[in-house]
C-alpha cells in the first residue's frame, strides 16, 4: 500500500464526518422511539430483583404477595378505573419518580419505591401484607 492510501484511510476528515453523522442519526432514531418500545422486565426478572433487594424471606414473601395481587408482577400494570400504576400500584404512578426518573419501566425503581412506602406507612412489608389481608388493599 502506498503512503497516500494509508493517509486517506487513517485520517480522512470526510470519513470521520460521515461516521459522526451516521452515529448521530442512529442516536436520534433510537431516542425518537416510543418509551413503550423498550422491553419491560418479565415477572421472573422483577421477582429476582426484589429477592436481591429484600433478603429476608418473610419480608420478601409478604412483598411478593402484595405485588402478585396488585399487578401480577407486571411493571406496566395500570388500573383502568383508578390509574394506579406499576408493580405496587402507586396512585398516582408518578409518585414513584421520587425513587427514579425511570419509574415507568424499571422494576428496581418501582420495588425501591414500594419498599420505602411499605416501611414508612406500615413498618414493613409483612405489616403491609397483614393490612392488605384485612382490607383487600394497602
Amino acid at each position: 500500500m502506498s503512503v497516500s492510501v494509508i493517509r486517506r484511510i487513517a485520517s480522512p476528515k470526510k470519513a470521520l464526518t460521515g461516521i459522526a453523522v451516521a452515529a448521530a442519526t442512529a442516536g436520534m432514531a433510537l431516542s425518537a422511539a416510543p418509551a413503550h418500545a423498550a422491553t419491560a422486565p418479565s415477572a421472573s426478572q422483577a421477582q429476582a430483583i426484589a429477592h436481591k433487594m429484600i433478603p429476608n424471606a418473610a419480608q420478601y414473601q409478604a412483598f411478593s404477595n402484595i405485588v402478585k395481587h396488585e399487578s401480577g408482577w407486571n411493571v406496566s400494570a395500570t388500573n383502568a378505573s383508578s390509574g394506579a400504576y406499576g408493580l405496587v400500584q402507586a396512585l398516582p404512578g408518578s409518585k414513584m419518580a421520587s425513587a427514579g426518573s425511570d419509574w415507568k419501566s424499571n422494576a428496581r425503581t418501582q420495588i425501591k419505591w414500594g419498599l420505602d412506602y411499605m416501611n414508612s406507612r406500615y413498618g414493613s412489608p409483612v405489616a403491609a401484607w397483614n393490612f392488605w389481608q384485612a382490607n383487600g388493599w394497602y
